[in-house]
């Protein structure tokens, strides 16, 4: 194990997460795209783009199970960047497929990529607000056999996973946007601009 390489990527995680500990606690992580939060995610999408150039994918045999995580975190953040996210999707995919990284990530990553994209997702990991102010699943591909898909890469089934990620939200103070068109306008906005949809 690389353990340089581990601990860079811990501390790039860590300077995320306190970024988003400060925002959730003032509040203003939940109103758009943030600026710090972004410029926090985009520099660490390049330093993770070095690693990988570098080294290939960080899994779990180069850097520990924790390096693995922070590298597929610090990936799955990477939202204002779609040429790397969709590069780390492919690796992180055959990584998963290899057994060298667990398969929930590719799970994740596939389905944020998917929504990012305007389309619907395969596990059903990505939840949004809905007009009416309720936390559901963004659309899903196939619905009926989600669980399956989710089983075989060690999700818990949707019935428990809707009042888990409510619940979890709640629990981080996140609140239904006020104006939930205003809001649905201005990402779409956004994911076009930075390259998501045309």
């Amino acid at each position: 194990m690389d353990q340089t390489l581990r601990q860079s990527l811990l501390a790039m995680l860590d300077r995320q997460t306190r970024m988003r500990q400060e925002l959730a606690a003032d509040g203003s992580l939940f109103f758009g795209y943030n600026d710090r939060m972004r410029e926090v995610h985009n520099a660490n999408a390049r330093a993770l783009a070095e690693i990988v150039d570098q080294h290939g994918w960080p899994d779990i045999a180069k850097v520990g199970e924790d390096g693995a995580a922070a590298a597929f975190l610090i990936a799955q953040h990477a939202i204002g960047l779609p040429r790397f996210m969709r590069a780390c999707l492919h690796l992180i995919t055959d990584a998963a497929e290899a057994g060298r990284i667990p398969r929930w990530q590719m799970a994740l990553i596939t389905d944020r990529v998917a929504m990012l994209e305007g389309k619907p997702q395969l596990y059903g990991t990505q939840f949004d607000w809905d007009p009416s102010g309720e936390l559901n699943p963004l659309p899903i591909q196939d619905p009926i056999n989600v669980d399956a898909r989710r089983i075989a890469c060690d999700l818990i089934p949707m019935a428990q996973a809707i009042p888990q990620q409510r619940k979890e939200t709640a629990e981080r103070g996140e609140t239904a946007p006020s104006n939930w068109a205003g809001r649905q306008t201005e990402f779409e906005a956004w994911a076009k601009a930075v390259g998501w949809r045309e």
